[in-house]
Order: C-alpha cells, then structure tokens, then sequence
C-alpha cells in the first residue's frame, strides 16, 4: 500500500534534470495557475493606474509608467513560465520559490500607484518599492537556476542565466536608490533592460541541445493563458465604465452600448488570438520561440490597455473629469491597432509569410484609424466606439467566411517544412 501511494505523492526534493520536450499531456499545473492569480491582480492596478493618468491629462507620464510597469509585470512572468516549462519538479523547494516570487508580484503591484503618481507630478520617479519587489522575483529566479545548475548538462546555460540575472538586479538597485536626473534615469533603465532581455538570448547559445528543454505545447498554453488573463482588464474596464454611464444616467442607450460593445471586444480579440495555433509551429522550429516569446508582450500590453481605455469611457460621464471624446477613441483606436499588428507580426513571424493572411488583419487597423478621424470630426461616442469593435470583429468575420483557409494553409506549409538552422 506504501509503495502505492508514493506513486502518487512526491516527498523531498527532486533533481533538476530537465523534463522532457516531447512530455505527453504536458498542461498548466495548479501552481502556475495559482502563480498566474497575482498577475491578473497586477495587471488590474496598472491598468487602473494608467486608466486615471489618461483621465487627469497626463496622458505622457502615464504611458511612460505604464510600459516602464508592465514591461517589468510581464517580463518576470515571461522567465518564470520559460523555466518552469524546461524544469518544474513541483517539490517543496519549488514551490517555496514560486510563493516568493508571488509575493514579489504583489510588492512589485502596490509600487505601481507611487511610481504613477510621482511621473504625473513631474517629480522623480518613486520607483523604489516597485523595484523591490521586482528585485525579489528574480533572486528568487536565481535561486532557481542555481538549482539547475546542479545538473552537468544545464550547469553552463543555468549559471549564464545567473550572472545575467544577477547583473541586472545590481543595476536595478543602482536606478532605484541612487540619485539621479529623470534622464539618467531612463539611460540606467535602459542599460538595465538590456541586459535582462540579452540575458536568455546568451544563455540559451550555450544550451546543449540549442535550447533548454522547454514544452512547444505547454509554453504556448502558458501564453495563451496569460493573454486570457490581461483580458479579464477588458471586462474590469468594462464593468467599470458602465458603473459610472449608469451613475449618471440610469440604464440607457449609452450604458447598453458600453457592455454590449465591452463585451464583444473582449471575445473579437480572444477569438482573433487563436487564430492561428502556435504551439503545432513552435514543436517543429523552436528556434523562433525567442521572437515570439518577446513579441508578445507588447501584444499583452496592448490588450491590457484595452482594457483601461473602456476604462476611460466612464470618465467622459463623469461630471468631475473633463474627458473628450476624441481622447478617449483614440486611447482605445490606438490600443486595438497596436494589438493587431503585433499579432500579424508574431503570426508571420511563426509562419514566415508575412504577406499571404495580411487582408485578414487590415479591418484591425483601418477601422480603428477611422473610428479617431469621425471622433475628431464630432460624432457620438457611442458611433465611434462600435467603429472601433469593427476592426477585431472585422478580422474574425473575414477568418470564419473563409479566411480560415489561407490560415490553415500557412500553418501546414510551415509545419511540412520542418526544423532548419535557424528557423
């Protein structure tokens, strides 16, 4: 009976040695969901926090927090998924290291509000408790990788992972706590970032089988998931706006428009990201997961400030907050655009014919354009808005009437070509 139930249960610590690329019915554990939980909470304070900077006319300050925040939201997610695709053992120790890196997250989102605040009073960046609990995330990567690192054939790769990242976090501590000018600043920063994002890239060269060995099917659920959840800011949006049409003037036309519309773009985008399946591609060419695996953050972005520009429709009912209408479709207008054309760009990038599905994706990016030239010309909000939704309603529209077969096309032409150096 003993030996029965250690087959189900583990105990103890388990070797890093690197699980299987190949792992039949490898899928999302409960812990990375749970993982998943904080950044859906912090995604919902950076949209927020971006939603009101845009409200209070500091539309600058806030873009420039908003993507300094969710760069560094999206990229200790990024690190963490990529490793545990390659090396979970789901041992205590493991664990352990995830609970610390969820409690990163949540430092890392109640310094948002601060970091926002100070960029839109034109003070210097209060970036301090953000970058802390960022800095705890990836110690806590370090300490993942140095486990890797116990085994001979990761040994190389792991501890490249751990200088880099290691680096990086010296510099971090240096922008956060050393005085500087705003443009000193942002120079350190970008030092710092370039670092962290070289970091796989120089680890990865080193790897024994040209990679580590990360699921194809499991790391694109992964980002599917993650793309589910910067979603959720969609409906929060959403919510939030009708809460406020309804505050000041019942259920009416405009209320009724702000769900409706609300709620059918948050299914055009979910339906348009899985256009094209990327786990079939990455199986056969995971050289191309690097640019995938990057170019999906802005495409997260992009979705999360979706989500906080239905946000700002509520503002412009709100009689304290002076929100135009042209302010708020062009948030939204451009949101959508560069939505669309990061995900054309990943698609081509997957299939390598960045040309052959592009009529697919243009009602994306003309119909939001033209949704901002009738806001400026002085139509309704509620006009412009559905002018906008047509754009991602427009590609599923053009996908399901046919489309579809250009799409199948790519993905089976690039399947069929197989795996060639550096593809």
């Amino acid at each position: 009976m003993s030996d029965h139930t250690e087959g189900f249960y583990r105990h103890g610590l388990s070797r890093m040695l690197g699980r299987s690329t190949t792992e039949h019915g490898r899928v999302a554990s409960p812990l990375e969901l749970l993982f998943d939980l904080v950044f859906a909470a912090a995604f919902g304070v950076l949209g927020t926090q971006f939603a009101h900077g845009i409200a209070i006319g500091e539309m600058m300050p806030a873009l420039g927090a908003f993507a300094f925040g969710g760069a560094a939201i999206i990229w200790a997610w990024i690190n963490y998924s990529w490793f545990a695709s390659a090396f979970d053992t789901d041992d205590w120790a493991f664990r352990l290291m995830t609970m610390l890196q969820m409690a990163g997250v949540i430092v890392l989102a109640i310094g948002l509000a601060p970091m926002f605040e100070s960029l839109e009073h034109g003070e210097p960046i209060a970036n301090q408790v953000m970058v802390a609990g960022y800095i705890v995330m990836r110690v806590a990567m370090i300490g993942q990788w140095l486990r890797a690192a116990r085994s001979a054939e990761h040994r190389s790769t792991a501890l490249t992972y751990v200088v880099c990242i290691a680096i990086a976090q010296v510099g971090w501590v240096i922008v956060a706590w050393v005085p500087m000018t705003l443009q000193a600043t942002l120079v350190a920063a970008a030092l710092c970032w370039v670092v962290e994002l070289l970091g796989p890239i120089l680890a990865e060269r080193r790897a024994a089988n040209g990679s580590t060995p990360w699921h194809p099917h499991h790391i694109a659920e992964r980002y599917s998931l993650l793309a589910i959840i910067t979603l959720g800011e969609t409906v929060i949006g959403t919510i939030a706006a009708a809460q406020e049409v309804t505050a000041e003037e019942g259920w009416s036309a405009n209320s009724i428009v702000v769900i409706a519309a609300g709620i059918a773009m948050t299914f055009a985008v979910w339906w348009t990201y899985f256009l094209l399946p990327s786990a079939p591609i990455l199986e056969v060419h995971r050289r191309r997961a690097f640019v995938w695996g990057y170019g999906h953050a802005v495409l997260f972005l992009a979705i999360v400030a979706v989500g906080a520009s239905l946000h700002l429709i509520g503002y412009v009912f709100d009689p304290e907050v002076h929100l135009s209408t042209v302010t708020v479709v062009s948030c939204l207008a451009a949101s959508v655009i560069v939505y669309s054309l990061a995900l054309y760009a990943i698609h081509a990038w997957l299939t390598r014919e960045p040309t052959k599905n592009i009529g697919l994706q243009l009602p994306g990016v003309l119909l939001p354009a033209l949704a901002i030239v009738l806001a400026v010309a002085g139509l309704p909000l509620w006009l412009c808005l559905l002018v906008v939704l047509a754009g991602p309603v427009g590609v599923v529209v053009a996908y399901e009437t046919g489309g579809w077969r250009g799409v199948d096309a790519q993905l089976r032409r690039a399947v069929a070509v197989g795996p060639t150096v550096g593809a």
